[in-house]
C-alpha cells in the first residue's frame, strides 16, 4: 500500500512540473532545429523532441508513443532540464561507475617511455610506433609495477598519449642556431639591402666617393643531368593532352652553378662547372670584376663557404686591393641571400623537367636560360627590414 502511494505521489509530482518548463524563443528555435536534424546524435534529437513536446503540453504517454522511447528516459530528460536548464537536458550527465583501473602513475610511466627513443631500450627503431610502444609496455609493465598494463593494446596506449598530446611516431624538424653572431650578421646583410633600396647603382655622394655595386653570390651544386631512355611523345589533339615521357631516365652526372646577381639591375653572372672549388669561384670573381668600372667598389653578399675564404681566394683578392668587400650571411642563413630567389626561378623555369644528352648540353642549356633571364632582368628586393634592424 505504501508503495502505491509513493508511486502515485511521483506521478502527481511529474504532472505538477509541466507548467515550470517554459522555453524562451531562442531555446525553442534551437530545440526545433535540433529535433529535425538528420546529422546530430540521435539521443540529442530524441531529447529535443521530448522537451519541445513537454513544453507544448503533451502527456508522457503521448511522448512515449510519438518518439518511441521509454518513460524513465522522458522523466530523466525533463528532470535535468527543469533542474539545470535546457542544455543539461540534452546532454548525458558525466558519471564514473568505478575508479579507473589504470592509475595516474601507470599513465605517467607510459608517457615517460614515449618521450624516450627505442634505441635507449636496446631496440633498432629510431622512433616509436604506437604498436611497438604498446608491445613494449605490455612486456615491461609488470616489472615496472603496473600489472594492469600488461594487457594494454594500441587503443589504450593511444588514449594515454592523446591525453598528454604526445605523438612519438611523428617528427618535426627545426634548425639549430649555431652561429653566435647570427643577429649581428643578419643586421649587416639587411643594412646592405636597405642601402641598395635607398641608392641607385653606382650612386656617389660625400659619404661614398667611389661608386658601389652590390652583388649577391652563391653556388647551386648538384644540378642533375637526366637523360631520356625513349623519345618524348608530343600532345595529340583529341587523344593525349600532355607530353608523354618514359618513367625511366639516364643519369649523366651533376654540375654546379656559380652565380651572382646585381641587386640594382637584376643582371646575373653565372658559370657552370663540374666542381665548385676556389679556382671556379675566382673565375666568377674575375667575370664580375671585368663587368664593372675599374674605380667602383664591388660589395659581395655571400656565405662562409670554404671557396669564398680560402688561401687561393684571399691571394686573388689581395691583387685587387679595395675592389671587393665581403658581407657574410650567418651560418644556416642562406634565406638571407637574394641569389636564392634567382636559383628558385631557374628551378621553376628552364630547369623544370629538363632532359639532356650530356653534361655539356646541360651546361649550354643553363647558360642559355640565364641569358634569357638577363634579357628581361628582375630586380629582387628585400622589403621586411624590421626583422633585424631596430
Amino acid at each position: 500500500m505504501i508503495f502505491f502511494q509513493l508511486l502515485i505521489g511521483v506521478i502527481m509530482a511529474r504532472k505538477t512540473m509541466r507548467a515550470a518548463l517554459v522555453l524562451t524563443t531562442e531555446h525553442r528555435a534551437m530545440l526545433t532545429e535540433l529535433a529535425g536534424s538528420r546529422t546530430a546524435p540521435i539521443r540529442e534529437v530524441e531529447r529535443a523532441k521530448i522537451l519541445v513536446g513537454y513544453a507544448d503540453g503533451a502527456s508522457i504517454s503521448d511522448l512515449m508513443r510519438r518518439i518511441g522511447v521509454g518513460r524513465p528516459m522522458i522523466y530523466k530528460c525533463i528532470d535535468k532540464a527543469l533542474a539545470a536548464g535546457v542544455g543539461a537536458g540534452l546532454k548525458d550527465t558525466y558519471h564514473r561507475p568505478h575508479e579507473p583501473e589504470i592509475t595516474n602513475e601507470a599513465k605517467a610511466w607510459v608517457v615517460s617511455l614515449a618521450c624516450t627513443k627505442p634505441t635507449a631500450h636496446g631496440l633498432a627503431a629510431e622512433l616509436w610506433s604506437i604498436s611497438a610502444l604498446a608491445r613494449f609496455v605490455g612486456e615491461h609493465a609488470a616489472q615496472a609495477g603496473h600489472p594492469r598494463l600488461t594487457q594494454a593494446g594500441k587503443s589504450t596506449v593511444w588514449r594515454i598519449l592523446n591525453e598528454h598530446d604526445i605523438k612519438p611516431h611523428k617528427i618535426r624538424y627545426y634548425l639549430e642556431r649555431r652561429d653566435p653572431e647570427f643577429d649581428r650578421k643578419m643586421q649587416d646583410v639587411l643594412l646592405v639591402y636597405r642601402d641598395v633600396s635607398l641608392y641607385t647603382a653606382g650612386a656617389v655622394h660625400d659619404g661614398r666617393p667611389n661608386p658601389i655595386y652590390t652583388v649577391s653570390v652563391d653556388e647551386k651544386p648538384g644540378v642533375q643531368a637526366p637523360g631520356l631512355t625513349a623519345p618524348d611523345l608530343p600532345p595529340v589533339p583529341g587523344k593525349a593532352a600532355t607530353v608523354s615521357r618514359d618513367y625511366e631516365y639516364v643519369r649523366h652526372g651533376t654540375v654546379s652553378i656559380l652565380a651572382g646577381i646585381d641587386l640594382n639591375s637584376g643582371h646575373i653572372f653565372a658559370r657552370t662547372e663540374d666542381r665548385h672549388r676556389s679556382v671556379e669561384f675566382i673565375a666568377l670573381l674575375k667575370d664580375i670584376d671585368a663587368y664593372y668600372p675599374p674605380e667602383a667598389i664591388i660589395r659581395l653578399v655571400l656565405d662562409n663557404h670554404s671557396a669564398h675564404i680560402s688561401k687561393e681566394t684571399m691571394a686573388y683578392l689581395a691583387t685587387r686591393p679595395g675592389r671587393f668587400e665581403y658581407v657574410h650571411t650567418p651560418k644556416h642563413g642562406s634565406w638571407l641571400n637574394l641569389i636564392e630567389c634567382a636559383f628558385s626561378k631557374m628551378a621553376r623555369t628552364f630547369l623544370r623537367h629538363i632532359r639532356v644528352k650530356s653534361l655539356d648540353e646541360l651546361k649550354t642549356r643553363i647558360l642559355k636560360g640565364i641569358d634569357e633571364m638577363n634579357q628581361t632582368p628582375v630586380v629582387f628586393r628585400w622589403n621586411k627590414f624590421d626583422i633585424g634592424i631596430a
